[in-house]
């Protein structure tokens, strides 16, 4: 467990387009801001070298993905090392024919990879077509050991499942990571809107307090068009801490938020509220199927807990 102020940075941006050169460069001046302005750790949003292209069945949109290493994450690990920070970002990730990923990849202070995520959850709804083009992960839930925290980066739909919070606090995450793309419909944003955007910030903070760990989630911002109407991408990237206070949250236009994280927090809050001790581990058979049948849970044996 570390201990002392952890500085983290979220680089909240619009896309360019597909022009990967010109959101590489608004993504790396987002970094050497929070750099600059002291943060340790930054984070950079979902897909952030192309527009949100799911939008659409497309077969050119495979043209995007690169293998790793690759341009796009060969010059986040001259980022890391050029800045002196850990680093996470987020690459289409060709790994071979056929076969491509939504991943995430954590950098140390000297460039090298510390980790690799791919997105365990899959979307296929309306505008969020992304089981076309993204293989499930294969990797498993990822711990990652920076200089300043132990950090768990998952992507975007995997926000929305405890189980992903839960697994990766298990093996010793501090600090969840979502790179996000999530936005309105712009037919739903007036009847919708306000709760799609409670819920997302809502079940996220819950991951925060069920765990007892610090939560950051960078979205990206603006309207891309597409097929069926387009999206209006919400921003509010924030970072909560273990009781579920939101430390600090942008607003809906490009931002680099910076905010200080106190690592002994998750202590304080876990010996308040401890609920890793009292999870019942011998009751939670069933947890890997997809439903269940009720009547055919057998009762777990007494393990000798009180009430």
């Amino acid at each position: 467990m570390q201990h002392g102020t952890l500085k983290l940075g979220l680089v909240q941006m619009a896309a360019h387009g597909n022009d990967k050169a010109r959101n590489l460069a608004a993504a790396s001046d987002g970094a050497r801001e929070a750099a600059m302005r002291g943060a340790q750790v930054v984070c950079l949003g979902e897909l952030f070298a192309t527009s949100y292209f799911c939008q659409s069945e497309d077969v050119a949109h495979f043209e995007l993905a690169e293998p790793i290493p690759g341009p796009t994450s060969e010059a986040l690990a001259a980022l890391a090392r050029e800045l002196g920070v850990s680093l996470v970002g987020s690459v289409f990730e060709r790994r071979a024919a056929g076969v491509h990923h939504n991943t995430a990849l954590v950098y140390g202070p000297e460039g090298s990879v510390l980790g690799m995520y791919r997105k365990m959850h899959i979307p296929d709804d309306p505008s969020f077509y992304e089981k076309f083009y993204f293989t499930p992960g294969d990797l498993g839930f990822v711990v990652c050991s920076t200089p300043h925290a132990e950090v768990a980066p998952l992507v975007c739909w995997d926000q929305w499942y405890p189980e992903a919070a839960r697994l990766a606090t298990l093996k010793g995450a501090e600090l969840l990571v979502y790179p996000t793309a999530i936005g309105w419909l712009p037919a739903e944003k007036s009847s919708l809107g306000a709760s799609q955007l409670d819920a997302w910030r809502t079940v996220q903070r819950g991951h925060a307090i069920a765990n007892g760990v610090f939560v950051a989630a960078i979205n990206r911002v603006g309207f891309e068009p597409g097929p069926a109407g387009g999206i209006e991408f919400w921003g509010h990237s924030f970072v909560s801490d273990p009781f579920g206070v939101v430390l600090g949250e942008a607003g809906v236009q490009p931002e680099v938020l910076v905010v200080a994280c106190d690592m002994t927090r998750q202590e304080e809050v876990r010996l308040g509220w401890p609920f890793l001790r009292d999870r019942r581990i011998d009751a939670y058979s069933g947890l890997d199927a997809r439903l269940l049948d009720a009547r055919s849970i057998e009762p777990p044996k007494d393990s000798g807990q009180g009430s």
